[in-house]
């Protein structure tokens, strides 16, 4: 193997890989280290439609046309049927009251359901993420990328020119490396945050842990009178990333193809203490106690792995990126899966590393890199823990989940349009007053009457508000409705008869409801 590099990046999940192919395409020398071996388990499966449409443009942008079937359900299940998958039409939110069973309130206030397709075929999905992430592994090596797995790191030098030395050991052997830039792809507090010190904290973020595995025999709710409903849900509840929420956290079910479901819960640390969470399958079942119904779905269920305890699911660390050295967002900063919000951030950080590889990797790109990335963990923090405050008042954690809602819908359809100078950071972070009122009102909700705290949200995402969403007369139901885009085009600098062509003629529109 040889032992200089254009670029080392630590880890060899998706992300890690992806880049790695990506500088392969701009025509730089790669290597992958990675601790363990492929497959191997990963967290962090459920993706989002900004998050594939990313991927869809870093793959047209840099000839990897064999990742764009991994962009939707239909086109997976075409071209990779032996890579599992789960089918993801939406986001579904149930609230859930200790010692009682779940039942669908008259006025659907006990759930949300959002959905993010308006058909099976350019659906999301869940990846089962050790045949994803082996997959895309095997991909970078079929383009020239280096690879060195069961390797732990020791060391590292950062020298005052344009070279850092990584030394370690592989299998009993010690390795040197040295490369013009190392980008640190090993996840939360990984190699380069203990190395650097770097390790920090969010501010006014409540402490939480989780408890997760996989399970065979998890029942629908679709199918449990419990969630009967006398109308037809914009998509199959199931067909979803489901979220069971009660005071002090939630709990996440992600379905695969497989009949194998994803499976688990965050909390506070307070709720944690009264679970003893560090018991693992001890405290799964002291959870499942005290949601009879949620006990229901898991009556028949079994977990396939050993239960995974993680005592600190947030972290930040301070600083993302220094002289010949970056991290991606996932190593910089994990704050929890609540929307789905890793995967879309990471690839934004792999979009923005490429950029500054096809400019030279600038010492100035990477202190922007630094900023933007931080900021963008900061906000979404600050939201997640709005969410957070909101679960003992489940209408304003509906409301307030409109501002992800606004920002994720119109952030993808700018990008569509071409037009990503509407927006260029996640969850609109640098639109204000949108950021600004995300930011206000996730301090206010636990003051303000569930009505008033409703009308403030929807007046101040009108801005982004492109979905029909904080429509009362829907219910917590919003299917895709392709005439909110239309009437929403202004906001997209475009006219309103203009839009309609435009989504009579997309792909992605126009497909056929299942």
């Amino acid at each position: 193997m040889k032992s200089d590099f254009d670029l080392v990046i630590i880890g060899s999940g998706f992300s890690a890989s992806l880049l790695a192919m990506i500088a392969r395409r701009i025509g730089l020398s790669v290597i992958l280290i990675e601790r363990g071996v492929h497959p191997r388990f990963a967290i962090g499966e459920s993706t989002s439609p900004l998050m594939n449409l990313i991927l869809e443009q870093l793959a047209e942008r840099y000839d990897l046309p064999r990742l764009l079937p991994l962009t939707n359900f239909g086109a997976w299940q075409r071209n990779y049927p032996e890579l599992v998958c789960g089918l993801k039409r939406g986001f579904t939110y149930f609230k859930h009251e200790s010692a009682r069973r779940y039942s669908v309130a008259a006025d659907r206030s006990n759930q949300l359901l959002v959905a993010a397709s308006p058909n099976n075929e350019v659906a999301d999905t869940h990846w089962l993420r050790a045949d994803v992430d082996h997959f895309l592994l095997r991909e970078a090596v079929a383009l020239g990328v280096e690879y060195s797995d069961q390797t732990v790191l020791s060391e590292i030098e950062l020298a005052d020119g344009h070279s850092t030395r990584l030394s370690g050991e592989r299998c009993g052997q010690g390795i040197r490396i040295c490369a013009r830039l190392v980008i640190d792809g090993s996840g939360a507090n990984g190699f380069l945050s203990q190395k650097l010190k770097l390790t920090g904290a969010f501010q006014d973020y409540p402490p939480t842990q989780s408890l997760f595995s996989h399970f065979t025999g998890v029942h629908r709710c679709d199918e449990m009178p419990d969630y009967e409903v006398n109308a037809t849900p914009p998509y199959p509840m199931d067909d979803a990333a489901v979220h069971h929420v009660f005071n002090g956290g939630w709990m996440w079910v992600l379905r695969f193809s497989s009949g194998v479901a994803s499976a688990g819960i965050a909390v506070t640390d307070e709720l944690a203490a009264e679970l003893e969470l560090s018991e693992g399958e001890a405290a799964w079942r002291r959870f499942l106690k005290r949601f009879p119904s949620i006990a229901a779905q898991f009556a028949d269920a079994e977990a396939i792995r050993e239960f995974t305890w993680m005592p600190r699911l947030a972290s930040r660390a301070v600083k993302a990126a220094g002289r010949n050295w970056a991290m991606l967002p996932a190593a910089a900063a994990s704050i929890d899966p609540l929307f789905s919000t890793g995967m879309p951030l990471n690839l934004l950080g792999v979009e923005r590393i490429a950029a500054l590889l096809e400019d030279g990797i600038g010492q100035d790109g990477l202190r922007d890199y630094d900023l933007v990335t931080l900021a963008e963990a900061d906000h979404t923090a600050r939201f997640i823990a709005g969410c957070y405050a909101a679960f003992p008042r489940f209408e304003n954690f509906t409301a307030y989940s409109m501002f992800y809602f606004a920002a994720a819908s119109y952030s993808e359809m700018a990008r569509r349009l071409d037009s990503r100078h509407l927006v260029q950071r996640f969850l609109a972070a640098d639109r204000q007053p949108f950021a600004a009122a995300t930011e206000h009102l996730g301090q206010l909700l636990r003051r303000v009457h569930p009505a008033d705290f409703a009308a403030q949200v929807g007046e101040n995402i009108e801005m982004l508000n492109i979905a029909g969403l904080c429509d009362g007369s829907k219910r917590n139901w919003y299917g895709v409705d392709l005439n909110d885009v239309a009437r929403g085009a202004g906001k997209l600098g475009k006219a309103e008869a203009e839009m309609r062509v435009i989504l009579q003629n997309a792909a992605w529109a126009k497909a056929s409801p299942q």
